[in-house]
């Protein structure tokens, strides 16, 4: 941990929970020293994220960290677009869909129709992770992100690209969707296409089923193209 930017965001927290405090007052509730808490806010008023009220009132955040949250913003936008395509095909096939968007060392669930679903197998999925290296969600997005991006995520989770690794993103790609990488015992299968414009991702949709119901195969061959159009139409929505 870098001490100097733990103590910036407890700082930043601390201020977030009231319209203003003082210097005294944040040192307190934060148990930083007094010289470290105004150094930091002088920082922060430096960049912008913070302005002075006045000697009596301390400081305040500025609108300038609601710049910070655009990332979350865009991620309730997809969601909000996404919702009624996922929803209608559900409604047309049964099987259950998840969007995911890359976050941190995982996938994480952003929505999910396994409650509209007949055949679904939990009632809710979200903020659940899924691995980024197994899951159909993560491959896909692996698979169809930018090579830098791709890089960056690998190296980030300690793994080193190798030959295999870029044989099997590079089939993704030439059939359009991933499966979830399981062992043979595995019951449940997921099979995922990305949501992107060029080489961005915006996210993921995987469509969950029983593997004694079709095989993976079977499933490409269905579901690959109502899957990709489905995410072509979520994209083209997303970016009205």
């Amino acid at each position: 941990m870098i001490e100097p930017v733990a103590r910036s965001f407890t700082v930043l927290e601390a201020l977030s929970r009231r319209p203003h405090g003082t210097i005294s007052a944040l040192a307190e509730e934060t148990d930083l020293p007094r010289p470290t808490v105004a150094r930091l806010l002088k920082t922060l008023a430096e960049l912008g994220y913070a302005t002075q009220v006045s000697r009596a009132a301390g400081y305040r955040l500025t609108d300038k960290v609601l710049g910070l949250a655009q990332g979350i913003r865009f991620v309730d936008r997809l969601v909000d677009v996404a919702a009624p395509h996922m929803s209608r095909f559900t409604k047309k096939y049964g099987w259950p869909l998840y969007l995911g968007t890359i976050s941190d060392r995982a996938i994480t669930i952003r929505h999910s129709t396994a409650a509209e679903s007949p055949m679904s197998f939990e009632r809710s999925a979200l903020q659940k992770k899924s691995p980024i290296l197994s899951s159909a969600l993560g491959r896909a997005w692996l698979a169809f992100c930018a090579p830098d991006e791709r890089r960056a995520v690998l190296d980030h989770l300690g793994v080193k690209p190798d030959t295999k690794l870029a044989a099997a993103f590079a089939r993704i790609r030439r059939d359009g969707y991933s499966f979830t990488a399981l062992p043979r015992s595995g019951r449940l299968q997921g099979i995922g296409v990305a949501i992107r414009k060029g080489d961005r991702v915006m996210g993921c949709l995987s469509m969950r089923f029983i593997r004694s119901a079709m095989t993976e195969r079977d499933a490409g061959v269905r579901y690959g193209a109502p899957l990709n159009a489905l995410a072509s139409a979520i994209a083209a929505d997303a970016e009205r």
